[in-house]
């Protein structure tokens, strides 16, 4: 049959040609949705390779500054930065993470001095910090929740006070929005937002991430405080909570094995939600196309644009600076 009389409806219609698909086109991801994470070391001119994560570094804070720079030129203009130290700057109490003087409130200073105009998400946890590589307080063998609070508050004042536009708690502590919320107004913080990773799952997809920090757990795991992979439900108690206590965003990480929770939160709070495509997400994607399984390019576009497409209006990705140099046409 040459003509079915059935197919009053011919989708491919709308598939023909290039300049079609275009002008139909329903979701697209923009270099203004993209937040690139970025690893800072002490030392001057410094920069190391990261063997699980291919194309991305620790720098020191000059190189750091340069590499912004680049990024900017490509139209990039929010950043991520996450302090990687030694043990030796590491206690249980992570009493770095508000010294003045220490790596990583310098580092936020020198980005906001040099670049004041772009956007910085500075990272509130303990884990980059601590002698037992957890991201609340541990107390024979279990990790304390309230007494975490004010640890997670001062690091957030003191982030805030170097130049951060949006702290991001990571910790995934029960009640951490609303006492940061209450320290930085109390201190005339009140233009200073708040990330809050809101479903943050107890992942196996965070292994190049700690292997670039050297911040897994010297004990146990973290499944007392990140969540369960198999619920959905919690991340909307806990959004519910983040909402309530005062979080201008709210952050699913991973991204891409937890779309369904991203359009869960998009569907159901007026904030902006955002996506962390994690480190193993970016591993694997490059594992892969190094070794000719897959077309690497198309592969990271067609993985941003699910997340977008989940209703994602941030994402932070390591693939960030790739894909505006992709999209640059350099």
């Amino acid at each position: 049959m040459n003509n079915p009389s059935f197919l009053t409806r011919r989708p491919r219609r709308l598939r023909h040609s290039a300049a079609v698909r275009q002008l139909v086109t329903e979701n697209s991801v923009h270099v203004q949705d993209l937040v690139m994470p970025l690893f800072v070391m002490e030392g001057l001119n410094k920069q190391e390779v990261i063997s699980s994560m291919p194309q991305i570094f620790r720098l020191s804070i000059d190189r750091l500054l340069f590499e912004i720079e680049a990024c900017m030129t490509l139209g990039i203009t929010a950043f991520a930065p996450f302090p990687y130290l030694p043990d030796d700057k590491k206690d249980s109490l992570a009493s770095e993470s508000t010294k003045v003087n220490g790596l990583y409130l310098q580092a936020i200073q020198e980005i906001k001095k040099r670049f004041p105009e772009l956007c910085l998400f500075t990272d509130v946890a303990m884990d980059p910090y601590s002698s037992d590589g957890h991201d609340g307080l541990v107390k024979n063998g279990k990790i304390l929740n309230d007494e975490t609070l004010p640890i997670l508050s001062n690091m957030a004042l003191a982030q805030a006070q170097a130049g951060a536009d949006f702290v991001a708690p990571s910790d995934m502590m029960d009640g951490r929005v609303g006492h940061i919320r209450k320290t930085l107004d109390a201190a005339g913080y009140q233009n200073v937002g708040i990330m809050a990773y809101t479903a943050k799952y107890a992942s196996a997809f965070y292994g190049p991430f700690r292997d670039a920090l050297q911040s897994a757990p010297k004990f146990g795991d973290k499944k007392t405080y990140q969540m369960n992979p198999a619920n959905i439900k919690e991340a909307l108690v806990e959004a519910e909570l983040d909402y309530a206590e005062g979080a201008d965003f709210m952050m699913v990480k991973p991204a891409l094995s937890y779309l369904d929770v991203i359009r869960e939160l998009t569907q159901k709070y007026p904030l902006p939600i955002a996506a962390y495509n994690v480190s193993g997400e970016y591993a694997m994607v490059k594992a892969a196309a190094e070794r000719g399984w897959i077309d690497g390019e198309r592969v990271m576009q067609e993985i941003l644009l699910s997340i977008k497409r989940a209703g994602a209006s941030v994402i932070f990705t390591y693939f960030a600076k790739e894909w505006a140099v992709l999209q640059k046409g350099l």
